[in-house]
């Protein structure tokens, strides 16, 4: 069986990190596709004044919009977020909670322990073009998911448990699950329905990629300015759930923290909200009259060891180098206080969480005897690390805890096409550190970790870990615990897997992080932030 994310490194690699931006930060890597736009190439157009409730509400993204823009792929901050205004699942998830409601179909599925799910469209859904929403659609999606041919990021996350979909007839569709699986419910919100009659044409998946998107939801897109702006405007057919409040919105990409923070500062502010807010900017930000709140979850700096690169074969090495790191001083100068060091792969909020059994304190001695044990003297480390400006805010902690116990580091922070480049050429290095989110994505902890590991994931084929016995047997728990019907079982099942997990030390978080959001409350009301990149305004409004 194929667990969760296995297909995920199926994609060719370069595809892989232009459209799932396979780090949490990586959501802003530019694409070579995203030279079209849909829209004017004016970068001035800021989709209309307006005043009142007519006037247009404009946000700030700390992350490009240059990505792909195909639901079916894409894990950029930017395209994911707006595509959760212009697109809908036949179910989608609240935000925060990650709860399921009804979205295209009429209601959440009442009984999650079959092997059989079963939808009604809701009646009078229309795409963005006029044209009705159907089960043929549903059907063209979940095709594209599941089929064996094409390789997108999303068929990992369904392609383990969901065996087919079905039309009964225009406007019912039925899923077969291979075996039964509550969690995939909330899942259904990372398949969304696209225009048959759209994007089966020729070369329409390459659009979507550009920029090109036509859904069912209360946004439809008006403008895409790659590396500039993307417009938006309510879409008056829409009758579901989430009605929009914005008459307009410009979503502005400003990926340089400076600029990002002066757009929202100040009587003169340009935009009314922005995320990715920088710690150091809190407090002015704050006397400014804005509100600035935080969102703690999966966001972290996690270090992946190459194993076939000696020492880090060695668990006692990864492990000396694990505990020999100042966490506790990481969080105070580098986050500002806006983190925690990590007891668990997952963070402390996750539903699944349990402390692990191997928990890295800070503990230089025990760092030194580790060393020591595995035989290991004179150690010379170059840290290879994507140059996202928090992860190179904490690169000195960590290069100062491990210069103390005798290891000479050099820290090489570089572009994050530049770090994946060496990697895909397979090209030698000792010790990557990066930042990861799959809260993206949900919080369900099976998912999490089979976007991590894995016999086929591409992590796990950086790390060179996958042909290891430890692994081995890891890979099969991991499969077991998704088949595992009971819910309690299995939560067990992957807490006692996950201490594998933190035990081996091969790809695991040194920190997670909180991100931050500002916004004016004067003018916004029903903001709520995000423990992950990008922004929700469905249920936000003018105050």
């Amino acid at each position: 069986m194929r667990d969760a994310t296995h297909d995920v490194p199926a994609l060719h690699r370069r595809s892989f990190l232009k459209y799932s931006g396979a780090l949490g930060a990586a959501a802003a890597l530019s694409s070579s596709l995203a030279a079209c736009s849909s829209g004017p190439e004016s970068t001035n157009d800021t989709g209309g004044g307006g005043s009142g409730g007519n006037r247009t509400l404009t946000a700030v993204i700390g992350y490009g919009n240059d990505g792909s823009w195909d639901p079916t792929q894409t894990a950029s901050a930017f395209s994911m977020a707006a595509n959760n205004h212009i697109y809908e699942g036949l179910l989608d998830t609240d935000p925060i909670s990650r709860e399921p409601y009804a979205a295209l179909a009429t209601q959440v599925p009442k009984d999650l322990g079959g092997t059989s799910w079963k939808f009604t469209l809701r009646s009078g859904a229309t795409f963005h073009d006029g044209k009705p929403v159907t089960a043929d659609d549903v059907v063209f999606v979940f095709g594209r998911i599941l089929d064996p041919k094409t390789q997108t990021l999303v068929k990992g996350f369904f392609a383990s448990w969901l065996k087919d979909v079905r039309k009964i007839d225009a406007q019912n569709v039925e899923l077969v699950l291979k075996f039964p699986f509550p969690e995939g419910v909330s899942r259904l919100t990372l398949a969304k329905i696209m225009p048959r009659h759209v994007f089966s044409r020729p070369g329409a998946w390459e659009d979507a990629i550009k920029g090109k998107a036509v859904g069912s939801g209360p946004y439809r897109q008006t403008a895409h300015h790659p590396k500039s702006n993307t417009t938006f405007e309510a879409f008056a057919g829409y009758n579901g759930p989430r009605k929009p409040a914005f008459k307009k919105m410009n979503w502005l990409t400003i990926v340089d923290a400076a600029p990002r923070v002066a757009k929202v500062s100040g009587a003169s502010a340009g935009a009314q909200l922005a995320d990715n807010i920088p710690y150091a900017n809190i407090q002015q930000l704050k006397k400014d009259g804005m509100t600035v709140e935080g969102g703690a979850g999966m966001n972290n700096l996690f270090l992946m060891f190459n194993t076939k690169h000696k020492p880090f074969d060695d668990v006692r090495v990864r492990q000396a180098l694990h505990y020999a790191i100042d966490t506790g001083k990481m969080v105070e100068v580098a986050l500002k206080g806006h983190g925690k060091p990590s007891s668990s792969f997952l963070n402390e909020g996750n539903p699944a969480y349990r402390k692990a059994k191997t928990v890295y304190d800070y503990d230089p001695e025990k760092a030194k005897e580790l060393l020591k044990a595995a035989g290991v003297k004179g150690l010379e480390i170059e840290i290879l690390s994507v140059n996202v400006s928090w992860i190179v805010d904490c690169l000195p902690t960590i290069k100062a805890s491990w210069d103390a116990i005798g290891v000479r580091t050099t820290l090489s922070p570089q572009e994050t096409t530049a770090v994946f480049t060496k990697m895909d050429q397979k090209q030698d290095y000792q010790v990557v550190a990066a930042a990861s989110n799959p809260n993206q994505f949900g919080l369900d902890a099976d998912l999490i970790m089979h976007y991590n590991y894995g016999p086929q994931n591409l992590w796990m084929q950086y790390a060179r870990w996958a042909g290891d016995s430890v692994a081995k047997q890891l890979f099969r728990d991991m499969d077991l615990a998704t088949r595992q019907p009971d819910a309690e079982k299995k939560k067990l099942m992957i807490q006692d897997y996950i201490d594998v997990v933190a035990e081996q030390a091969v790809l695991y978080p040194v920190v997670h992080n909180e991100l931050m959001t500002a916004w004016d409350p004067e003018k916004l009301s029903g903001i709520r932030a995000q423990p992950y990149p990008g922004v929700n305004l469905l249920q936000a409004k003018w105050a």
